[in-house]
């Protein structure tokens, strides 16, 4: 298992791998060398074919605070071509989980704030614990919202709840990000992490390839239209008509018990 510094990656045996932002004095704020973990840890994950479910979490009482505010307003006579040089790198460094082509879950332990919050919608799946404050605070620091903010939130909880969130900057307790549509579900902190776990054992166990290929039909907000969406689906599920995960999932229906799915 690879060291990494301020980030763990940690694979449960059954098809799920966790990563979790391991800085808890610094509310694990996103530093240089956490960042540098991450992109290694997202590329070991990408090429990993073991690999069916991702989640990510925060060690101690924080899911992520955002950037680092002392590396952010570190370079006061920085041009602002200088600026944007170092924030597009560390804007794709972070979101680089997008790519993976298996299904991600936020296990947003606590605080997501700002980046923090970017990372969080960046997933496929968001979970919050009861207690949880999440949000978009990027103009009350006198700053416009980055890593993807203002394309991310709206395609989670749509326009208007984007424009608030975004324009006033408050921060939100977990039942109100449930309401909005910000997390899927809450759940009381002492079975958190078992509970999201138990969920992604659940996905890990679905079909890969039509795991993968719904994920991909999902992707930047779906399809652009019904017949786009019918085009799409008229290719995909034969494809998965065609595997051997299909035969043996109509077995398993048949006999009573839980499928196998080996991914071919």
């Amino acid at each position: 298992m690879t060291d990494y510094t301020h980030l763990r990656l940690e694979r449960t045996g059954d098809g799920v791998a966790v990563l979790t932002l391991d800085n808890p004095d610094q509310r694990n704020a996103m530093s240089e060398e956490m960042t540098s973990s991450w992109v290694a840890a997202i590329d070991e994950l990408d090429a990993d074919r073991s690999v069916r479910a991702v989640v990510v979490t925060g060690e101690g009482s924080a899911f992520c605070s955002g950037g680092n505010t002392a590396w952010i307003a570190s370079e006061p006579e920085a041009t602002v071509d200088e600026l944007r040089e170092r924030m597009l790198p560390f804007y794709r460094a972070w979101l680089s989980i997008r790519r993976l082509e298996v299904p991600t879950m936020a296990a947003v332990n606590g605080a997501a704030i700002g980046a923090g919050l970017c990372l969080a919608l960046a997933c496929d799946i968001r979970y919050a614990a009861a207690g949880a404050r999440l949000g978009v605070p990027f103009v009350q620091l006198g700053m416009h919202a980055g890593m993807g903010g203002t394309y991310l939130l709206p395609d989670v909880v749509g326009a208007a709840h984007a424009r608030d969130l975004l324009l006033t900057g408050r921060i939100v307790d977990a039942e109100e990000a449930l309401g909005l549509g910000l997390v899927s579900r809450v759940i009381e902190p002492a079975d958190f992490l078992g509970e999201v776990l138990a969920t992604a054992r659940g996905v890990a166990a679905t079909a890969p390839i039509a795991s993968r290929l719904t994920k991909l039909a999902l992707a930047d907000g779906g399809h652009a239209d019904l017949e786009s969406c019918l085009q799409w689906e008229a290719l995909a599920q034969p494809m998965t008509l065609a595997t051997a995960d299909l035969q043996e999932g109509i077995r398993a229906v048949r006999e009573k018990r839980r499928p196998v799915f080996e991914g071919r």
